[in-house]
Order: structure tokens, then C-alpha cells, then sequence
């Protein structure tokens, strides 16, 4: 008798990963088997180092050059990727399997337009160009492109982000994959973007059928948009089973510890610190002789450290822990309590902003970029910014660190005295006291010079110590961003990205800034690392009454840290207020939006308020309230006609609509979801 049973989307079996470094093969991947069935969605999480890349290079065979397969077998659709030859393997590429990556802006040629990165796939099938030009549209289209037409005759750098992710799916799909390999594909974009390309993919992958192999550090995202999950560790599964089961049962210690770290139920600051995970993965090519997690896991004993657990079946969910019962009881690492914050004797605002705008010149068109921003910021608080890109967050950072010059007329002033548009004009005392932490430690730290070096330099320029008082100045700066002598002598390259992140946070802090600018600090970060910089960031404020603006898309993350939001929407600040009160009763239209598409670990079921198109060019700002184009709320010519003003609601808790305020409020975002999705 025939089997008819379909096979597997892909199976590894025993699959052992190592990287040639120094003369001798570093195991990335150690005996890893799993399995993702025809139409499944497999989410695999896990720390970076831990072996998630290696994982979906090894499927397409994409290894760099000191890469290689050591043993085991790699199943696509049934056959095994390690024995195909040159010829077999690019069919297999071209008929089977399609990757997503992170950065669509490096996965894209940015020499060539759109159109004819598109039209080369089907090409290179045998198609016609004039029937690679219909299918290359029609599949634009498919993507939720709009004008692809358009699209088609730009280049990369023209679209926006989530445009670029589009059209990177849109060449992934156009040979109807039967495994997709997503590698953290909504890292870098907003709320709203990063919910409509996960609609998307939802909707693609019934559409193709494909099944998908989803990797992300984002435990939330995968809680949507995955059936099944694993937990990667040092190249090993340590747990898997259904996405429900594990993230609200979980059964190994490193996925407690990973859950534990994230901000979850709306959590904050004053309500303690979020745990942490201690100490770091293994290196590649360590000798793990018992559990690999056991060095970091406050529950490990000697039979941990001896004897490597078995993958136990616990019907269906899977746990490589001896001590899988009692998982959830870990201990906590890090103490919640956070410092006693001093009490400040300032009743002013040591930051106010007033009637900010800046205005770029762009092929002839006033570009204003921010406008008529007003806010004010007191001692040792946090001053949230969220908004798309193109709202204006980091053009208005780079106004408040005098990086680019303010139009005339508005307003900085730093403890009642106005600050100098221009970095250069600035006093000495006036630099050191506005600092900023870079999104990306990596293009902020010169890779030439060892950290010893780089404080040093900071600690001369900004507080102008020599000497002894030098030596004890760094000694105090480490410890207070936990890292230790050791780190001194590296250099950055050296680092982690975490530590990285505590020597660029260091270096900020290295004048005793009054105000420090976080501009996506930890939007590249593992769970676990974000949580130490927040921990960090949060310990730092209480103990030097230092003030934060915080610019972040990642709205869990705002939560916790701020005490005030502002919501910027085309330069335009729409509504400002506490932060929990902006959280859980925003009264905009465009801060519902926003707080709709932010995925949850919690199961909370929430209707998600889709907007229209993308966020317009700030060159040509729509007439009347510039959110009326895509808003779902928009009552009539009023929001075409006349510009809102910034009026207060209640106590600091200020809304730029045109909707009576008690409609806002009565009106829950849910019901205006369904009114608008026709429900």
C-alpha cells in the first residue's frame, strides 16, 4: 500500500552546525531535531549567539564560508538539502524555500529599481519580460501595495521601511514557496507597520499555503503569529510545544527567565524592576558537558552541571530539564526593589520647550519636519516620544542637542535659560548636561580605542578630571553601569551588544548629564539584555535625579519607563499627558491606533484600528488636521478644513482633535475598530 501522507515542510534530524574560527570547528548547533509539519508556523526564540540564523542558513544552505554541516540531515519537503549538488540546490532554492530578512534595505540591490529586482525572478524562470512585468505588479498588488505601478520605477532608498518589507515579501512569495523563513522581519518597524506586514503574512500564508519558519527575539510577535514554538540555547532545542502552552506554562528555566524579563501587564518603573537572566550564553565551540543553561539557572545542581537532560516528552510539550516540574518556581536575580529616588527641591521644569519648529528645504518644497512642538520636563522624570517614522521624534531630538539649528522663534530652555540652537554655541556646563544614548552602540563607539580609552576621553571632555581623581571617577562610572576592570582593556568590537549599550550609556553619563536623550536604546536588543538597560536606566535616575526623553516604537517598553507621553504624528505633538493615563484611556484617534497594534503575550483580545495608507510626506501635509486622511474617527469638513489646537483635557493631559471630548471618552477604541472593520 502507498503512502499518501504528505511530507513534512522541513525536518532536521541530529543537525550539528560549526564555524571554522582560529584553526578549529566552534559548534554553533549541537544535534538539533525538529520538525515543522505542511501549513504550520513555527516561531523559534531564543538570546542572540544562541544558533536561530544558523538554523535557517543551514535550510537554504546559505553558510558563510567557514560554515559547515557536521552531521545530520536537513528534510525539505522530503528531501535532504545536504546532498544536493550545485544544479539541485538552486531548484530547491527557486521551487521550495524563500527567505525575509531583517533589513530589507540590505537585502535589497539599491543600484537597481524595484521593478526590475521583481521582474528578474520570473525571468530567470523562463517567463517573458512583459509577462514578468504583469506578475511582478500583480504581486505587488497582492502585498497591499498601492500604487505599484509607481513603485516599480523607484529605487530602495525611495520607500519607506515597511514599503521595503513589502516588496522583500513580495520577491519571497513570487515563487510560491513551500517554506518561508522569516528572520526577524519586523524589527525595525513601528506598531502600526509591524502589524500590518504580520496581517500580511498571515494572510499570504493561508493564500500559498506556505509553511513558516518565523524567527524573532519578539516573544509577543510570536505569540500571534505562531502555531508551534522552540526555545534555542546554545544551538540546543530546550523546549518546545504549542505557542499557548509554552509561553503560559513554560517548563524549562531559560524560558521562565526570557518571559520573566519582559514588561508585561502594562508594567512600571515604580513598581519594581523587571528580572533579568545572569551571566552569558556559552561561547561557540564550548565544552557543555550537562545542561547549558545550568551556570545561568538559580535551580541547577550537580547532576546539571554533569549530566545533559534528556528532552522530556511531557505530552507534546517538550523540556530538556531534569527539574522540568518545578521550572516556574526559579528564583528571582535581580532585586525588584529599585533605589529610593532623592527628592528634588526643584518645583520648575529643568527642560521646557516652547513653539519648536524646524523647517528643511527639499526640491523646493518647506519640509517642516517639527512643528509647534511645546512640552516641559521635570528633574529625574521621563518624557516618552513615540509616533511612525517620519513623525519627527529623532529631528526633535536632534533639536534639543543642538545638532541641527531650531527655526526662529521657538523655545529651549535648560533651568530657565534659553539653550543655543547650535551645539558649538553651547557653554561647556550646557553640553555636559544634554547627552545622548545612539540606538546603535556600534556606529557611536570609535572601534579603534579600548573602552579605558573612550570613558577617559568622555570623563576629560565633559567633567574635566585628570589624574587620580580620573582613575576613581572611572572606577565609579563602571560599577554604576555593572560592568567591571576586565571590560577596560577591550575594545568595543570585543563586546556584546548589551555591553556596548552600558559603555555608550556610561559614556552619557560620564559629565553627570541633567538630561540624557534615549533614541531606540534597546529596540536591537535580546529581552534579556533590554531588561538590564532599563533596569540600568531606571537605577541610574533614581540615584542621580538624572531626566530621560525617551524615543521608542516599542510602546511596552515606553510604558515602563516613562511618566509622561507625547504622541507625534507629522512633527505634530496630537496628545500629551501621564502615561498611564495616555495608556489606558488615550483620547486621539491616531494614539488609539497605535496602542491597537501592539501585540501581547497576556491573550488579551484586542481589536485592532487599521490605518489607511502610510504616514504622508511632511512637504505636502494634508489641509486641516494632518491625521484626517487616514483617521477613522474624522467627523467632517471641520478636520479638512481647520487645524486643531492643543487643548488641555484635564490636568497636563493635552489632545489635538476636533471630536468632543466626551465622545472620545465614551466612546471606547474597540467599538470605533469594529465600526470600522463593518462589524
Amino acid at each position: 500500500m502507498t503512502d499518501t501522507t504528505p511530507a513534512n515542510a522541513l525536518d532536521l534530524r541530529n543537525l550539528s552546525v560549526a564555524y571554522r574560527v582560529g584553526g578549529r570547528n566552534r559548534a554553533v548547533l549541537r544535534d538539533l531535531s525538529l520538525t515543522i509539519r505542511a501549513g504550520e508556523s513555527y516561531g523559534l526564540v531564543g538570546e542572540s549567539g544562541c544558533g536561530k540564523s544558523t538554523v535557517a542558513f543551514s535550510v537554504a544552505r546559505y553558510l558563510p564560508r567557514n560554515g559547515s554541516i557536521t552531521d545530520g540531515h536537513i528534510l525539505l519537503a522530503g528531501e535532504d538539502v545536504k546532498t544536493l549538488d550545485g544544479e539541485a540546490l538552486r531548484r530547491a532554492r527557486a521551487d521550495h524555500v524563500s527567505m525575509v530578512y531583517q533589513d530589507p534595505g540590505k537585502a535589497l540591490n539599491p543600484s537597481l529599481r524595484i521593478g526590475r529586482q521583481m521582474t528578474e525572478i520570473f525571468e530567470l524562470r523562463g517567463i517573458s519580460p512583459s509577462e514578468a512585468s504583469e506578475r511582478s505588479l500583480a504581486m505587488l498588488e497582492r502585498v497591499r501595495i498601492s500604487d505599484p505601478v509607481s513603485v516599480m520605477q523607484r529605487y530602495p532608498h525611495q520607500l519607506s521601511g515597511g514599503m521595503q518589507q513589502r516588496v522583500a515579501i513580495a520577491m519571497a512569495l513570487a515563487n510560491d514557496p513551500s517554506m518561508l523563513i522569516l528572520d526577524e522581519p519586523t524589527t525595525g518597524l513601528d506598531a502600526t507597520v509591524e502589524a500590518e506586514v504580520l496581517d500580511l503574512i498571515a494572510k499570504l500564508r493561508h493564500e500559498v499555503s506556505a509553511s513558516i519558519l518565523f524567527i524573532s527575539h519578539n516573544l509577543a510577535v510570536v505569540s500571534r503569529m505562531c502555531d508551534r514554538v522552540g526555545v534555542l540555547y546554545a544551538g540546543m532545542l530546550v523546549e518546545e510545544g504549542t505557542t499557548q502552552e509554552v509561553f503560559n506554562n513554560p517548563r524549562h528555566p531559560y524560558t521562565v527567565a526570557l518571559l520573566r524579563c519582559l514588561p508585561r501587564g502594562g508594567k512600571r518603573k515604580d513598581q519594581g524592576r523587571l528580572d533579568t537572566i545572569p551571566g552569558f550564553l556559552p561561547p561557540p565551540g564550548a565544552k557543555i558537558s550537562g545542561c547549558a543553561f545550568a551556570d545561568r539557572c538559580a535551580l541547577a545542581t550537580d547532576l546539571c552541571r554533569a549530566e545533559l537532560p534528556p528532552l522530556h516528552d511531557l505530552g507534546g510539550h517538550l523540556s530538556r530539564c531534569h527539574y522540568h516540574e518545578i521550572a516556574q518556581t526559579l528564583p528571582r536575580t535581580t532585586p525588584e526593589e529599585l533605589p529610593v529616588a532623592p527628592q528634588s527641591s526643584l518645583t520648575a521644569p529643568i527642560l521646557r520647550v516652547e513653539g519648536l519648529n524646524k523647517t528643511y528645504n527639499t526640491h523646493g518644497h518647506a519640509l517642516r519636519a517639527v512643528n509647534d512642538v511645546s512640552f516641559s520636563l521635570m528633574p529625574g522624570q521621563t518624557l516618552g516620544v513615540v509616533g511612525e517614522s517620519g513623525s519627527g521624534k529623532t529631528t526633535m531630538a536632534r533639536l534639543l542637542l543642538g545638532l541641527v539649528p531650531r527655526d526662529q522663534g521657538g523655545v529651549i530652555e535648560l533651568d530657565g535659560k534659553d539653550l543655543a540652537p547650535l551645539l558649538q554655541k553651547r557653554s561647556a556646563g550646557q553640553v555636559k548636561a544634554v547627552q545622548i544614548v545612539f540606538q546603535n552602540p556600534d556606529s557611536a563607539l570609535n572601534r579603534s580605542h579600548s573602552i579605558r580609552h573612550i570613558l577617559a576621553q568622555a570623563l576629560k571632555q565633559l567633567g574635566g578630571i585628570r589624574g587620580d581623581a580620573l582613575r576613581q571617577r572611572l572606577g565609579h562610572l563602571v560599577r554604576s553601569v555593572r560592568l567591571t576592570e576586565r571590560h577596560l582593556s577591550v575594545k568595543p568590537r570585543q563586546l556584546s551588544g548589551g555591553l556596548k549599550q552600558r559603555v555608550a550609556i556610561a559614556r552619557a553619563f560620564a559629565g553627570d548629564p541633567r538630561i540624557v536623550v534615549c533614541d531606540e536604546p534597546t529596540s536591537a536588543l535580546d529581552v534579556s539584555v533590554q531588561a538590564a538597560i532599563l533596569n540600568l536606566l531606571a537605577d541610574l535616575q533614581a540615584k542621580e535625579g538624572v531626566s530621560y526623553v525617551f524615543i521608542s516604537h516599542d510602546l511596552a517598553v515606553v510604558r515602563y519607563l516613562a511618566d509622561q507621553i507625547a504622541v507625534l504624528y507629522l512633527g505634530r505633538v496630537m496628545e500629551i499627558g501621564p502615561s498611564e493615563e495616555v495608556f489606558s484611556r488615550p483620547l486621539h484617534p491616531y494614539t488609539e491606533a497605535l496602542l491597537s497594534a501592539v501585540p501581547t503575550l497576556d491573550g488579551e483580545e484586542r481589536v485592532r484600528i487599521r490605518l489607511d495608507g502610510e504616514i504622508p510626506s511632511a512637504a505636502r501635509p494634508p489641509s486641516g488636521c494632518v491625521f484626517h486622511s487616514r483617521c477613522p474617527r474624522k467627523i467632517g469638513a471641520i478636520c479638512e478644513e481647520q487645524e486643531p489646537a492643543l487643548d488641555e483635557t484635564s490636568a497636563g493631559h493635552g489632545v489635538r482633535c476636533h471630536i468632543p471630548f466626551l465622545e472620545r471618552v465614551l466612546v471606547p477604541a474597540d467599538a470605533v475598530a469594529a465600526m470600522v472593520a463593518g462589524e
